[in-house]
């Protein structure tokens, strides 16, 4: 791995560290969970009435899984989209409630929140030869720029199409302004539109453990979802792969148990103000138990978001039709027990004017400890290029202290 480039294992390869597959682990209590990105929530096929030993089936999942609280009495045909009963017998009575004007929602609350940041979030459906599928998208202008992930609209970048849906039911065809990879981040316009409610930008760098967050979205294609839960961790590196060039897609993320699941990709992280502090990209899985079939569970509470701090300044350059660039330290690293081994340093780069050598470890960036390469890498991206940190390693077991002023990947630079 490196600071943003080539990792030592060869181009296109999975770093060493990374989890091992869900399904290849060795462990007798089943896979070792996975951080992975979210995958675009496929369309829902076709509706048709379920019958006999199919409809029992759908029936008992939704009773176990998620029927505690509704007392067994009814549960949701998702073939259907209409209530079914769950037993035999006399149909359930229920008392008429005089129609009332709901309280206005209290500052701070989940559904002051909700009223605020919806019309902001749109659902993104993606149309390629392989398939259909759909994610998640923030308005950033009143005129259509919305913000969403790379991996959600990547597959419209080959022949195919985009089509936004807002919060007022109306829809409209979109084309990709810029993607960048290496963050997992991507900015599209919706073709023709005006008048659009754009997001609050908040700070990520505002926020502590244990405040609480909302995540709002499109998880399975069912639009305009609101979770709530809290911030769990915060500079959590997170390693979602790498591309053909072997450069990895590597973020400080923030860590929630907002319920996140396929499909909320893209989807804005609010803080208890409706203020965006981070983009919705990925979760830690397990598999599933299911009897018909190994699969990969949904939200498990270990969510991850981009904060958004780290990658407005990405952004500003994806929405200007500009080539993003990022801040490097021109080495390439490898996992220490101690921080993130040098394997290689670039002639001529900042490492290498602050005598920086292979065989050293760095252990800390501006006295952030550095537990690894992901964690290098992570903590390098969340600065700019020409920005300058202090930099400490070992060296023989002696520490080293340098201020560098990062590179940048810029063609030529």
């Amino acid at each position: 791995m490196s600071d943003g480039h080539t990792p030592p294992q060869g181009a296109g390869q999975p770093p060493e560290h990374q989890p091992t597959h869900p399904y290849a682990s060795p462990s007798p209590y089943g896979p070792e969970p996975q951080t992975q990105q979210l995958p675009r929530a496929a369309e829902p096929a076709p509706r048709r009435r379920r019958t006999g030993l199919a409809a029992a089936v759908l029936a008992t999942s939704l009773l176990v899984g998620g029927g505690a609280g509704f007392g067994g009495a009814a549960v949701w045909d998702a073939a259907q989209d209409e209530p079914t009963s769950s037993a035999q017998g006399d149909p359930v009575s229920t008392a008429t409630v005089a129609d009332q004007t709901p309280a206005p929602a209290a500052d701070g609350s989940v559904e002051s929140v909700a009223q605020k940041v919806l019309p902001s979030v749109v659902k993104i459906d993606v149309a390629t030869p392989q398939g259909e599928a759909s994610g998640s998208g923030i308005i950033l202008t009143s005129d259509g720029t919305i913000l969403t992930n790379n991996h959600v609209v990547e597959g419209a970048e080959a022949g195919g199409t985009l089509t936004v849906s807002f919060d007022d039911g109306t829809s409209a065809e979109a084309e990709i302004l810029g993607t960048d990879p290496l963050t997992d981040t991507a900015v599209i316009q919706a073709q023709d539109v005006s008048g659009l409610t754009a997001a609050t930008i908040g700070k990520s760098a505002n926020l502590g453990v244990g405040e609480g967050v909302v995540a709002i979205g499109s998880p399975f294609g069912l639009d305009a979802t609101v979770t709530s839960g809290i911030v769990s961790a915060l500079d959590r590196p997170v390693n979602v792969g790498s591309d053909d060039q072997g450069n990895a897609t590597t973020y400080p993320a923030i860590q929630t148990d907002a319920a996140i699941n396929p499909g909320n990709s893209g989807g804005p992280l609010v803080d208890m103000t409706g203020a965006v502090v981070g983009i919705n990209s990925s979760i830690r899985t397990a598999a599933s138990g299911s009897p018909y079939g190994q699969g990969e569970s949904g939200s498990i509470g270990l969510g991850f978001a981009i904060p958004i701090d780290e990658v407005m300044p990405i952004v500003d350059q994806m929405a200007a039709g500009e080539t993003p660039t990022h801040a490097r330290l021109g080495i390439r690293i490898d996992d220490d027990e101690a921080g993130a081994l040098i394997v290689e340093v670039t002639e001529g780069s900042t490492a290498a004017e602050a005598g920086i050598e292979p065989g050293d470890v760095i252990t800390e960036i501006d006295g952030r400890r550095i537990t690894g390469a992901d964690s290098l890498v992570a903590t390098i991206r969340s600065y700019r290029p020409g920005d300058e940190v202090s930099v400490t390693w070992t060296r023989d077991g002696e520490s080293q202290e340098a201020d560098v002023t990062l590179d940048s990947d810029a063609a030529g630079s």
